[in-house]
């Protein structure tokens, strides 16, 4: 789906003018002054005018309630948030451990420090069908990333931080706007290096009316102990799975050769919270949802990883086998990634996930 995610940043780049903005200003949950189209853009989408002030409920949202809500009820969602804000003080909440003090505004390697940036919002048609259904995908696209791939195809996002510093109830203020329009789910783009803020902003959101499924989707480079808080505040989850060797791992994302182990981990955690994607009327709700993304020279391992699903967790589960990469950023630098997969090399990939066992794949 990378194609369409650069014609959906783009065209809210251009709408918006987000490239063009200067920062917000503001740190932690505090209120910050609005500047620029992005402030402009959450003017209008939840004006009265339009009808998007407040909560309420999606025309397009499921007849099962978000599992975040009965957290919210107990009380647990807070104690949640608070133990994941307590990860941020010895910053572990990827597998690189950077250990520095996100709460004092130290920076990780992902980039960011106590803040944090929203690049883009809105409506989007280009995910997969499940999550898309009629009223679309309410996607937010949050700037840096932990993994920092040399092939990344959204760098200007995610290697360079292009965005806006963004408070929690403006992000609060987005979930709600986008329920409002009609998505089928909040679906988080690049989340893992801001868990805190989202699950500050999500309570905001959940007191003002939020009920539509939280969508979890990551690059798959999460820390085990970050997965087991989201129990039952996440609904979807949609992990990349990009490598099986640790060593193309370690040359193609930063020096981080653990990215396939700790993967699997995060991945099989996920399946044990959620299961196999769950629908109603064609819609998710619930479950898991990976992609991976097909390398020249079967250089992601393909033919490894169907087999580890259809082994590790079922043959049932849904699987996106993407054929659309194209060289970005840095990848002319780093053969075989210096062009894009022949289809005889794509057609393979689907090959080795029929072998497999793979019943839902495409």
């Amino acid at each position: 789906m990378e194609t369409s995610r650069r014609k959906f940043i783009r065209g809210c780049f251009a709408a918006a003018g987000v490239m063009a903005l200067g920062s917000f200003g503001c740190t932690g949950g505090g209120n910050s002054r609005r500047t620029g189209a992005l402030a402009a853009n959450l003017t209008q989408t939840n004006s009265p005018a339009n009808g998007l002030s407040g909560g309420g409920t999606s025309r397009n949202s499921s007849t099962r309630e978000a599992s975040y809500l009965a957290l919210a009820r107990s009380g647990e969602l807070e104690r949640r948030e608070q133990a994941i804000w307590k990860m941020f003080e010895r910053c572990n909440l990827c597998p690189r451990l950077c250990g520095v003090n996100r709460t004092a505004g130290e920076r990780g390697i992902c980039g960011s420090n106590d803040t944090f940036k929203v690049a883009s919002f809105g409506p989007h048609f280009g995910e997969e069908r499940p999550l898309v259904g009629r009223g679309g995908s309410g996607t937010i696209f949050f700037s840096n990333c932990n993994l920092l791939c040399v092939f990344c195809q959204n760098w200007q996002i995610n290697h360079r931080g292009d965005g806006n510093l963004t408070s929690h109830q403006e992000l609060a203020n987005i979930m709600l706007s986008l329920q409002r329009r009609g998505c089928h789910n909040i679906n988080l783009v690049t989340p893992t290096h801001i868990a805190p803020h989202i699950m500050t902003a999500l309570r905001i959101a959940v007191d003002n009316g939020l009920t539509l499924p939280l969508v979890y989707n990551t690059s798959g480079y999460d820390s085990l102990e970050l997965i087991q808080l989201l129990d039952g505040v996440v609904d979807i989850y949609l992990p990349d799975f990009k490598y099986q060797d640790a060593e193309l791992a370690a040359r193609f994302s930063r020096g981080a050769p653990d990215v396939p182990k700790h993967t699997a981990t995060a991945v099989k955690e996920m399946h044990r919270q959620t299961g196999v994607l769950a629908q109603h009327q064609n819609v998710a709700y619930r479950g898991l949802l990976i992609r991976h993304l097909v390398l020249p020279e079967n250089a992601g391992g393909t033919d490894g990883l169907v087999r580890w699903i259809a082994s590790e967790l079922t043959p049932e589960t849904h699987v996106n086998i993407m054929g659309q990469y194209r060289p970005q950023f840095r990848a002319n630098d780093y053969p075989p990634l210096n062009r894009r997969p022949t289809q005889t090399e794509i057609n393979q990939a689907m090959r080795w996930a029929r072998e497999a066992g793979l019943r839902n794949f495409h």
